[in-house]
């Protein structure tokens, strides 16, 4: 098995981050002396150290001497870690997990780990220090996945932003000069009502500007746009062709809120939940669909880790599918004989005996690897794209319990 690559695929990258903060939450200390720190892009790598050093002083005053001593020995790893770092920590920022974790048998192991640049920005700086590492913050950004298009309005004003991941962005608002139903003195009902309609169509004309402005530059990455209001005014927005043509395709939905001021925005959120779960799932939904097909009636599908790997050494797969819930080793067993075989293991349990598939000798464990690490850097060398798929829709599940968590789209048929 060779090096991994020195810049990671985006998926890998997602794939190591979850794999870390997995062995991070079964960490546990005797007392509260597991420190985590969050540290945003823009904070100065001198006034975490400044903070760092402040805390390490206070320190002395915990009254146990085993949890003093332990937290001391964290914050002080920790400022040599931040060393390595000049003024401003990496893009997105970092975390930075130091303590004395339960190794058994009443001993300790000192861990320091240092994550950089997660999946999204870290919004404020946090020290924590307890008997677990905090680790939620991340674990709802590698969860939070999507970019959306949000719009709320009624006659009287309108609000513009995004959804990235989890966080609601308000970015542009509107207010109008539609008039009140009631006409002024002096002018006839029939004036009245076309200058209101009038007003009208020009601040639907201007929300879409808005969003025009907004969307139409980032529309190949927009998962969706959600249309919030009341009824009658977001279907006449819509029913209208308003918006650019490119993102009416986008749309995946009208909603009732009540407010269309900035906190309208989180409540289109709310309201549209069903269909972005959906829109989540879309891409996954697509890729089972396809590897079905050719499943079932094609010659481009392979499944299970060693046909899988196969073809990919070969260069034959397009997409590399994995299921998200899948924790495996592979391990590499050699026999007396020289024959060297691979098969994959549940990650918590040692490997089993193993018998030479080739001369029936007994062989024994020489490597063992994380599985999909070994996949995907066999899939980064042959340009292979890795998707990762969930198990919230049939199909996907059925990628893990039915064909191992391991399949493949293949780009020629190969007998394999």
């Amino acid at each position: 098995m060779s090096e991994q690559d020195e810049v990671p695929s985006e998926d890998r990258r997602k794939y190591e981050f979850r794999k870390v903060i997995e062995e991070l939450k079964d960490y546990e200390g005797s007392g509260t002396q597991l420190v985590t720190i969050y540290i945003p892009p823009e904070r100065q790598i001198s006034d975490v150290v400044a903070h760092v050093t402040q805390e390490h002083s206070e320190a002395s005053n915990i009254k146990s001497k085993q949890t003093r001593t332990a937290v001391q020995d964290a914050l002080t790893s920790i400022k040599d870690r931040l060393r390595y770092y000049d003024t401003f920590p990496p893009d997105n920022g970092m975390v930075i997990f130091s303590g004395a974790v339960d190794s058994g048998g009443g001993r300790t192991d000192m861990v320091t780990e240092v994550l950089e640049s997660p999946p999204q920005p870290i919004e404020s700086f946090r020290y924590h220090c307890d008997s677990a590492f905090l680790t939620e913050p991340l674990e709802e950004m590698l969860g939070d996945k999507g970019l959306y298009g949000l719009i709320v309005l009624d006659r009287r004003e309108a609000n513009v932003g995004w959804l990235k991941g989890k966080r609601v962005e308000p970015v542009k608002s509107a207010e109008s000069l539609v008039p009140g139903k009631q006409r002024k003195g002096g002018q006839s009902a029939q004036r009245f009502a076309r200058l209101r309609l009038e007003a009208i169509d020009n601040f639907y004309q201007e929300v879409a500007g808005m969003a025009d402005d907004l969307f139409v530059a980032k529309r190949h990455e927009l998962d969706g746009i959600l249309v919030g209001g009341p009824s009658p005014t977001k279907d006449e927005f819509l029913d209208g062709d308003y918006l650019h043509h490119e993102l009416r395709d986008k749309v995946l939905g009208k909603f009732d809120v009540s407010y269309t001021d900035e906190s309208g925005l989180s409540d289109l959120v709310d309201a549209g939940q069903a269909a972005l779960a959906e829109a989540d799932l879309m891409d996954d939904k697509s890729d089972m669909e396809e590897f079905f097909e050719e499943l079932n009636g094609g010659e481009l599908a392979t499944y299970g880790f060693e046909q899988t790997r196969q073809n990919l050494i070969m260069g034959s797969v397009d997409r590399l599918l994995v299921s998200e819930d899948l924790r495996e080793d592979v391990v590499v067993y050699e026999c007396p004989n020289g024959h060297e075989e691979y098969e994959t293991v549940d990650r918590r349990n040692s490997s089993p005996d193993h018998t030479c598939s080739e001369c029936g000798e007994d062989a024994e464990e020489v490597e063992r690897e994380d599985a999909i690490d070994h996949l995907m850097e066999i899939a980064d060398q042959r340009g292979t794209d890795t998707h990762f798929i969930s198990t919230d829709f049939e199909k996907g599940e059925q990628l893990l319990t039915a064909f191992g968590g391991y399949a493949g789209i293949l780009r020629y048929s190969t007998g394999v």
